[in-house]
């Protein structure tokens, strides 16, 4: 066996004490100065008694050393022996090389820490904060909705953990948010998959975590491997409410399973198809939703109200001076919306208002005045075979047939015109549509006028996912275009609702004046944004998008009141009651086009003097 020296020993020791970093950079350098001071103090009081006793002996003279290291120029009052001015000068001239290596290292040491802060890799320390695991275009949309939501707030914190430079995401966040007034919004960087990681944006404090779909083919693999990751943790206390959404609907199981009891897991690409296929009915429902979901209009709220116990439903829709209600959450977590106008209000059944902001809701002090005479009893007509006319396709195309075929009266038609090969093929038996199919480039205008586009009631366009978002909105705007300019050199309008990827898009379509567009990614973020300051919310609007229940509709005006008669809203509430519906607001047809409402306004002052036109619509919960 090869001995080992004291000198490879000594080198081993300093080579691993060295590694440590910069405190041990530090304190060798610490032990060298003392190292010098004593030895120079010691040789002077040796060498040359007579002068170190003129400076306090040897504590002065350590002390004078010590002076001499740290400030060369304390050395120009000198005066002794040679001896003594050359140890003071050995002694200045290794303080000069000694403190230079100290101001370096502290300087390479504060750079690498700046550094690693600037990385994002230290924790976080916060409470009653939302946590938003990944990183996607969904984030700004949910950063800017929990800016508005927390306006009310003292203070707030939203913690974004994405594998990411932590610089980067901040300054995006600054370019597409902008001023997020009292909310702080702090980035960590780290791999949402690794719960070392995680730890960091302290998800155990956390109010809620919001787990963000990645912009890939396998998004849903990555959001169940989170879930499941959550679901691992030892959590200290009760674990914060987890929402997240999948964007296919065979997914959706297994990451419910993987959530466990305690996630919201939404299913996006069912929501966009409900979207898609009733809006195409109800032509504003999108820009309807839009309003509900965000945080800048009107919002649902579930309020408990002692007052209204043994109330009925009916009744309580004059109970507010501001604020509609649209259901009731009963004391067992059960949903309803628009029940029978004679359910009566239980102790423990939750209100759900429609209002601004639960603060701004008030209790009327008086009923406001209704005008009978403009409310009518007429029936509404009975629904008819339609002809829709389907153009585009993409992997919801199959389950909006099957939808569409549900909602439709026997004897209607459904035409499929896409580039692709027929798909009919592929589809189960439709029970009330006929389906045809024309291969067809939608962004070609020869194809389209060969279409007889004037024969349908209702078009759909769908954005076609074998390009990139951006370009298949490109070639969604030029269809739209092609086919507007159709419908107005025929003069027979038409319904359009067409499907946009990002709604940035949406303000350059709106030249194409489609009745609608639903922008289902917008649309979830703004969902899952409501589930993470009240959970209870899915249940609530899994209720408004079930056709088997009370939905959304925009009715004609005619259905309850005269047209061109001036009134009031509280008359299209009572109404819209007798028709056993809930009225929320309505639509003006000339403002279809004019952002950012569309012409759509919810929960107006009830008392107010209001002139509904026969082509404007009330928005109503009904089912049918």
């Amino acid at each position: 066996m090869t001995q080992v020296r004291w000198r490879e020993r000594a080198r081993y020791a300093f080579d691993n004490t060295m590694s440590k970093g910069t405190p041990a950079l530090i304190g060798w350098l610490g032990l060298a100065s003392a190292v010098l001071i004593l030895v120079i103090a010691s040789l002077a009081a040796l060498l040359a008694p007579k002068d170190a006793a003129e400076n306090g002996h040897w504590p002065g003279v350590v002390w004078r050393s010590l002076l001499r290291t740290l400030d060369p120029g304390t050395m120009g009052g000198d005066s002794g022996s040679a001896v003594f001015l050359g140890l003071m000068l050995a002694v200045t001239v290794g303080g000069i090389f000694l403190v230079s290596a100290l101001i370096g290292v502290l300087t390479t040491g504060l750079e690498a820490k700046i550094t690693d802060l600037r990385k994002g890799h230290s924790r976080i320390i916060e409470r009653n904060h939302t946590v938003l695991l990944g990183w996607s275009d969904q984030v700004f949309t949910v950063v800017s909705e929990l800016v508005k939501a927390n306006r009310s707030e003292r203070r707030s914190c939203v913690a974004i953990l994405a594998d990411r430079d932590k610089v980067d995401m901040e300054e995006a966040i600054r370019d597409r948010v902008g001023d997020t007034a009292n909310t702080r919004v702090v980035c960590r960087k780290g791999n949402p998959l690794k719960p070392a990681d995680v730890e960091l944006v302290s998800p155990g404090t956390a109010r809620s975590i919001m787990v963000i779909s990645p912009p890939a083919q396998d998004a849903d693999t990555h959001v169940i491997k989170v879930l499941l990751s959550l679901g691992a943790r030892r959590w200290a206390a009760n674990r914060p409410p987890v929402v997240a959404a999948v964007t296919d609907s065979a997914n959706l199981p297994a990451a419910r399973l993987a959530g466990g009891p305690g996630a919201e897991v939404i299913d996006a690409d069912d929501i966009a198809v409900r979207l898609i296929v009733q809006a195409h009915r109800q032509s504003g429902l999108s820009t309807v939703c839009t309003d509900l979901l965000d945080f800048a209009g009107n919002e649902l709220y579930l309020r408990a109200e002692p007052s209204m116990i043994g109330t009925s439903y009916g009744k309580a829709l004059d109970a507010y001076e501001l604020g509609i209600p649209i259901g009731l959450r009963r004391g067992d977590g059960v949903v309803t919306v628009n029940p029978p106008m004679d359910t009566v209000i239980d102790a423990g059944d939750e209100v759900i208002v429609v209002a601004e902001d639960d603060l701004m809701v008030r209790y009327a002090k008086t009923s406001p005045e209704i005008v009978e005479e403009v409310i009518t009893t007429t029936t509404a007509e009975p629904p008819v075979p339609a002809r829709t006319l389907l153009v585009g396709w993409n992997n919801r195309a199959p389950k909006i047939i099957g939808l569409l075929d549900g909602f439709a009266h026997p004897g209607s038609i459904l035409d499929v015109a896409a580039p692709h090969v027929d798909p009919r093929d592929g589809l189960p038996a439709p029970s009330n549509l006929t389906v045809g199919f024309t291969r067809c480039d939608p962004t070609d205008r020869s194809a389209l006028e060969r279409l007889d586009v004037g024969t349908y009631q209702h078009v759909i366009v769908l954005s076609d996912d074998a390009y990139d978002p951006q370009h298949a909105d490109a070639r969604t705007l030029v269809t739209l275009l092609h086919l507007r300019d159709i419908e107005e050199r025929l003069g027979d309008p038409f319904s359009i609702v067409s499907e946009i990827n990002d709604d940035a898009n949406r303000e350059i379509a709106q030249v194409t004046k489609a009745d609608d567009f639903v922008v289902s990614a917008k649309l979830i973020s703004l969902l899952l944004t409501q589930l993470t300051e009240n959970h209870h919310l899915r249940e609530v609007f899994a209720a408004l998008l079930d056709p088997s229940g009370s939905e959304i509709h925009l009715k004609p005006v005619a259905d309850y009141q005269l047209p061109d008669k001036t009134a009031n809203f509280a008359t299209v509430i009572e109404a819209a009651r007798r028709r056993g519906h809930t009225a929320l607001g309505y639509r003006l047809r000339e403002q279809y086009h004019r952002p950012p409402s569309y012409g759509v306004v919810l929960n107006p002052d009830k008392s107010a003097p209001l002139t509904l036109a026969a082509d404007d619509r009330v928005i109503v919960l009904a089912e049918n």
